[in-house]
């Protein structure tokens, strides 16, 4: 019986503040990594609800996503199964908000802000290409507005009438 194929559904929160980009650093198979505050979405959760917790989770920061930066379709080799991976991003520009007193998620070791020089001369420590090609597109003036996403109420667990 072959295996079913299922995308990971992942989101990313692009937060830019005087020419700095907040990233996380983190533990990941692959060493120490940098990427923007992103994860997986959860069940019965919608991509704008999604981003907002992992920017909560893993720069322990309130944070209001304004636009859709863009959606990304990326594929690796996992090097813990050594299987392919396909995911799929959907990076958001918003607002940071208040800082929140809770730990940074499991694995996150701090966050940084950097500019796109500094992220340009650590590339080969970043999580994804993705990472920078997210900033370039934010740099671009690249902007969906939110009401792109329609999240159906029985995607979260809302019964339907």
């Amino acid at each position: 019986m072959s295996e079913v194929w299922k995308p990971s559904v992942t989101v990313a929160a692009i937060i830019e503040r005087d020419g700095r980009f907040l990233l996380v650093e983190e533990e990941t198979s692959d060493g120490v990594r940098f990427n923007q505050p992103a994860g997986h979405l959860d069940p019965n959760e919608s991509l704008i609800d999604a981003v907002a917790r992992e920017t909560m989770e893993e720069a322990a920061h309130e944070f209001t996503p304004t636009a859709l930066i863009g959606m990304y379709m990326s594929r690796y080799l996992s090097s813990r199964t050594g299987r392919q991976v396909t995911y799929l991003r959907f990076a958001f520009a918003g607002e940071l908000g208040r800082a929140l007193d809770r730990p940074l998620d499991h694995g996150i070791l701090r966050t940084v802000w950097m500019t796109r020089e500094e992220m340009l001369e650590c590339e080969e420590k970043h999580r994804s290409p993705l990472v920078l090609r997210c900033v370039d597109d934010y740099l671009a003036g690249k902007r969906a507005p939110l009401s792109l996403i329609y999240t159906h109420p029985s995607a979260t667990g809302v019964p339907n009438g």
